[in-house]
């Protein structure tokens, strides 16, 4: 069963560094894990629509109204945390995200948000490949002092993350015929943003 220390693992074999056995040895490389893994993580899932992060929910309004413009706020859900709105499910609705509220005229919100797991074994393959590259390339001159190395596994990440892009993108087809056009629309968009 996969781990963040595995995740971890991977990233430092990329660099050539030693493995750890937990977050809190006495090792630069665990102190950095324990420092920067959380950050790394969520960077890696705002990058991309994460199918494996994708959680749907139906918010209520807040007893307390915007001070003015929209009728309503909906709090941003925390269970499990939501790093970002991806869909209101319809494109007629008009809102802002402010802070953790989304501000609208709207009485509910159907949301589908890419949320924060923490469970690394409910994440797909490529997310934790994706993950640990990120690590690794965030790393590399901490723990090796090599600029180029350090470059080489940023351009690596961003690599990963078009192909991860990709493979997502043309993952689920809707049988509802009334958003078939909209998902096509998206898949398309995704595919062309993973060949940029």
């Amino acid at each position: 069963m996969p781990s963040s220390v595995d995740l971890c693992n991977s990233a430092l074999n990329m660099i050539g560094a030693s493995n750890i056995t937990s977050f809190t040895e006495d090792s630069k490389a665990a102190r950095l894990c324990n420092q920067r893994y959380d950050f790394i993580r969520d960077k890696v899932f705002r990058s991309h629509n994460w199918n494996c992060l994708l959680t749907r929910v139906v918010l209520t309004p807040d007893a307390t109204a915007p001070t003015f413009e929209f009728a309503n706020q909906f709090t941003l859900p925390t269970d499990p945390f939501c790093l970002r709105p991806m869909n209101l499910d319809a494109s007629s609705i008009v809102y802002n995200v402010e802070g953790r509220k989304i501000l609208t005229d709207e009485s509910t919100i159907n949301l589908i948000y890419v949320a924060r797991v923490l469970d690394v074994n409910t994440y797909d393959v490529a997310l934790m490949e994706t993950i640990s590259m990120a690590i690794a390339a965030d790393f590399a001159y901490p723990l090796t002092n090599s600029v180029s190395l350090g470059q080489a596994m940023q351009q690596k990440y961003e690599k990963m993350v078009s192909e991860a892009r990709f493979l997502d993108a043309i993952e689920g087809a809707t049988a509802n015929n009334s958003t078939t056009t909209d998902r096509m629309t998206l898949e398309a968009n995704e595919f062309i943003n993973a060949r940029i």
